[in-house]
């Protein structure tokens, strides 16, 4: 008779560790990412038009308005369709840091610092706390690289200007920040940038968990794709109106050009920004390439957790 051995303490299945859910979304981030890069380079292209403040330093030419789909087929008429990904290699670069500590990070606070019910109830407030955290911890970890990244996204159209590249890669840019700046530049917009992940993390974590939830407490449906794509919606419009308006003040600080101590010559402050824009361009003017940001944001938030919830069901992982 074979007698099976005395229970041990539970172990984690490996594909619930901290690096296989760390490599999961990265992973399922670079996917989205791929997917909806040329809605994002939109959207930063927007943010820059009409930048009075800007304008106001004789610094600024972005040309005559374009709304979202003129400024898309411009670029791809313009400055050619492959331009469409222009700083893609700053944006993976930047999910490889971002997308992995975002997910780590809410899921330890949530299941082990705020504790989450053994059932799976988990207080929105809690939720929210955990999603802000996350996204602002997070983004202050990979703030170099969104600010390459714009600068990159940038370089087209000023070319179209008839101004001189201020970058030509990731790399130069990265040592051009670090040659005029030092290592503190690296971090130029990190404020506001850190404010909105702060905010799209509290959007778009604290609502996909929290519908998700409520979805399976409240209806018929299992954990399904279905499930899935319900939650990702609300995940991303909540994410982009809580979102936008951070996004446009750290789009704009981050673009500024610098003085040789480089310190911003438009704006002083995330504040000083937000208040010129207001100021210049009316509350509205925080909202620009919102339309972008939220058809971006919703098949970027679809796609990442429908990839992420696959990958980790196929590894034999937990649900998020």
């Amino acid at each position: 008779m074979v007698h099976s051995p005395p229970p041990g303490p539970s172990t984690k299945h490996y594909a619930d560790s901290f690096w296989c859910t760390y490599m999961v979304s990265v992973v399922a981030a670079s996917i989205a990412e791929l997917f909806t890069y040329p809605l994002d380079l939109t959207k930063t292209r927007l943010q820059i038009q009409g930048e009075k403040a800007a304008a106001s330093h004789g610094i600024s030419g972005s040309g005559p308005y374009r709304g979202m789909i003129k400024t898309a087929l411009g670029i791809a008429k313009e400055e050619g369709t492959l331009k469409l990904w222009q700083g893609i290699t700053p944006a993976i670069y930047r999910h490889v840091v971002y997308s992995g500590i975002r997910i780590v990070t809410y899921e330890r606070l949530r299941d082990d610092v705020a504790g989450k019910d053994p059932d799976g109830y988990f207080p929105v407030w809690k939720s929210a706390i955990c999603g802000a955290t996350a996204g602002a911890i997070a983004q202050f970890a990979a703030s170099p690289t969104d600010l390459i990244k714009v600068q990159i996204q940038m370089e087209g159209k000023r070319r179209l200007l008839g101004k001189p590249p201020r970058v030509l890669n990731f790399n130069h840019a990265f040592r051009q920040i670090l040659a005029q700046g030092g290592v503190k530049a690296l971090w130029k917009g990190s404020i506001p940038n850190v404010q909105r992940a702060a905010l799209v993390n509290l959007g778009d974590l604290t609502t996909y968990d929290s519908a998700k939830r409520f979805i399976l407490t409240h209806s018929t449906l299992t954990d399904n794709h279905f499930t899935h794509i319900l939650a990702s919606g609300c995940a991303g419009l909540v994410a982009a109106v809580m979102g936008t308006p951070a996004d446009v003040v750290k789009t704009r600080v981050m673009n500024q050009p610098t003085d040789a101590m480089g310190k911003g010559l438009v704006y002083k402050s995330s504040i000083d920004c937000l208040i010129k824009t207001v100021e210049n361009e009316g509350v509205l003017g925080l909202y620009k390439g919102f339309l972008p940001v939220w058809i971006r944001m919703a098949p970027w938030s679809l796609t990442f957790w429908l990839s992420f919830e696959q990958i980790r069901s196929f590894l034999g992982a937990s649900g998020f």
